[in-house]
């Protein structure tokens, strides 16, 4: 029985023998990492690590971009009985000594001579850490090379080569495999502590309702710190999946086309901007071709509605389709690669619309939902049963409930063991062995989850209206011309928000307008470029109830910062932070 990421880790070897277990860019290509190699790397660096003193529960940072040694180390290190514990790249130097410091982590794995510069202004006060490693050979003293390691281990496994199973067959379903911290939209980082089977319980629900097999190719970008990429990665090992690894956020366009997936998790931020993209293209278009386009779409979405009822489609629709796929849509999905079975979308709300516009041009968005402390998935929606504004039904093995204050509760074998050293949180985030996910939302009369808004963030107008305010947000993103929004209002007579244009579609505007400027600030001065905005309000919300229409605006000259502390590394806006950080801009809106 496969009940622990070792014996995952153990069965992937045996049964999944192939030359492209993964695929990193060198040299300008992909090249193949054969599963033979990647077993073979994974056993020495976890002998190596074990002849540095590494040992079961000792914790064990992981400091870097996704590439096939992340998980190289992470499974070594867990074969081992050892606690991995995942930082953010994007993280400051005093996040990161937080959470090392906190873990009590004594292993620091760094990937370049960039995150150890992270490492090396705050090393005096990590006192628990002996041993530093880089996964690059350009390790400054003090700092040992992965590859050094490799070897201290190839030497250990041949001479006792039965040692490494040994010990990840000793490890229980129930040991601690990672600790994982919360980006802390409220407060402190909290780590959560994830057992083998809290993750492999997730993997093993997934595959029951999703099909995924060793056939595929996943493509890695979302960072493997993200719970979500996390598991996902687990489970393409579990199935000998191949994992292809984007270069970097910036270069996922490319990759795709090179690497040409099956699969890819995402947030929603890349679907927006690929909307974004798409209908930024055709705008710019001729009027022939914008024609042609919004033809195409109207009859996508036509022929996607009659799959989603199960009902007959003509010939005559099926005819406009392949015509409209032909002219249209075989461009748009060529430039994901041209094979994507589906995406997967979490870590926030996807918007319906963005969802729609996909899957009218042949692409599935499956979007779930779940928490770190959940491993992380609680729901998701299957590829022949999805509803599009919703993240589906409840994963086999979980239940979920929903509490009196429309706050969702769920239980199951992926529920966290808790919160590192914080038992009164822990004791908080329960109430009769529920996990109190801090969501609102409801189940739908055929067991469809749907996530209303977060419980803290939910909007309670001077009136007394109850505001969800991601919804909103995610509405205003499918703007071109938006690139964040942070929709306000608590306490107050109406809804306003703070908008990020996106400035290098704004600044198009503006010339083909005529309305000059000379620097950003200028720019979003302009009356004619607030009212512009005012009108894409009134576009993009046509269906909101009246108390939830945003009144006023103000318009930021920049986006939100991870390194400012408004976002976290999931891209989520902090909100209390944003609201006290712009509170004299916010309440400019609310002056009169």
């Amino acid at each position: 029985m496969i009940n622990t990421l070792a014996k995952v880790f153990l069965n992937t070897e045996k049964t999944y023998q192939k030359e492209a277990l993964m695929l990193v860019k060198r040299e300008g290509q992909y090249r193949p990492i054969s599963t033979a190699e990647f077993s073979r790397r994974v056993r020495n660096i976890s002998a190596g690590l074990r002849a540095l003193g590494l040992r079961r529960e000792d914790k064990l940072i992981i400091l870097s971009e996704n590439r096939p040694e992340w998980v190289m180390v992470d499974l070594a290190a867990i074969c081992l009985g050892a606690v991995t514990v995942p930082i953010y790249t994007s993280l400051t130097p005093p996040q990161i000594k937080y959470i090392i410091n906190d873990s009590e982590a004594r292993f620091v794995v760094c990937s370049n001579p960039e995150m150890w510069a992270k490492l090396e202004v705050i090393k005096p006060e990590l006192p628990l850490v002996v041993k530093y490693i880089m996964i690059e050979d350009l390790a400054p003293a003090g700092v040992l090379p992965l590859k050094e390691v490799e070897k201290e281990g190839e030497k250990l496994n041949q001479q006792n080569p039965e040692e490494f199973e040994k010990i990840a067959l000793s490890i229980g379903p129930d040991d601690l495999a990672t600790i994982i911290y919360t980006s802390g939209t409220t407060g402190m980082p909290k780590g959560a502590m994830l057992s083998h089977y809290n993750l492999v319980s997730n993997v093993q629900a997934l595959r029951s309702v999703i099909e995924f097999t060793n056939k595929d190719t996943a493509l890695s970008f979302l960072p493997l710190s993200h719970v979500l990429e996390r598991m996902c990665t687990f489970a393409w090992v579990y199935v000998g999946a191949t994992i292809a690894y984007a270069e970097s956020v910036d270069t996922v366009a490319q990759n795709l086309v090179e690497a040409r997936p099956t699969i890819m998790v995402s947030v929603p931020r890349l679907f927006d901007k690929f909307y974004a993209r798409v209908i930024d293209n055709v705008l710019s278009s001729s009027s022939l071709k914008k024609k042609i386009f919004f033809w195409a779409l109207k009859v996508g979405r036509k022929h996607a509605q009659k799959k989603i009822n199960k009902e007959k489609i003509s010939f005559w629709l099926k005819f406009r389709y392949r015509l409209a796929y032909k002219l249209v849509f075989s461009k748009i999905v060529e430039k994901t690669g041209g094979r994507v079975r589906f995406f997967v979308s979490g870590g926030a709300p996807l918007s319906r619309d963005i969802a729609e516009f996909f899957y009218a041009m042949g692409i599935l968005v499956i979007e779930g939902y779940g928490l770190i402390e959940t491993s992380p998935v609680i729901a998701v929606n299957r590829l022949e049963d999805f509803r599009f504004g919703s993240v589906g039904k409840i994963v086999p093995g979980v239940e979920v409930k929903i509490a009196p204050d429309g706050e969702i509760w769920a239980r199951g074998p992926n529920i966290m063991k808790g919160y590192f050293k914080k038992e009164a949180e822990t004791r908080e985030a329960f109430e009769d062995g529920w996990f109190k996910t801090g969501d609102i939302g409801y189940l739908d009369k055929d067991g469809y989850l749907v996530i209303t808004d977060r419980k803290k963030d939910i909007i309670v107008t001077a009136g007394g209206k109850n505001v969800a305010p991601q919804p909103i947000e995610n509405t205003l993103k499918t703007s071109p011309y938006i690139a964040n929004a942070v929709v306000v209002g608590n306490h107050r007579k109406f809804v306003s928000a703070l908008i990020v244009p996106d400035f290098d579609k704004l600044e198009i505007y503006a010339r083909e307008n005529n309305i000059a400027f000379a620097n950003r600030q200028e720019l979003i001065g302009r009356p004619e470029i607030y009212e512009f905005y005012l009108t894409e309000m009134d576009r993009l919300t046509p269906h909101l109830a009246s108390y939830e229409k945003i009144k006023k605006i103000s318009l930021m000259d920049r986006d939100f910062e991870i390194e400012a502390g408004e976002m976290t590394p999931t891209l989520k806006v902090r909100r209390k932070i944003v609201e006290d950080r712009y509170r004299n801009l916010i309440d400019s809106m609310y002056a009169e």
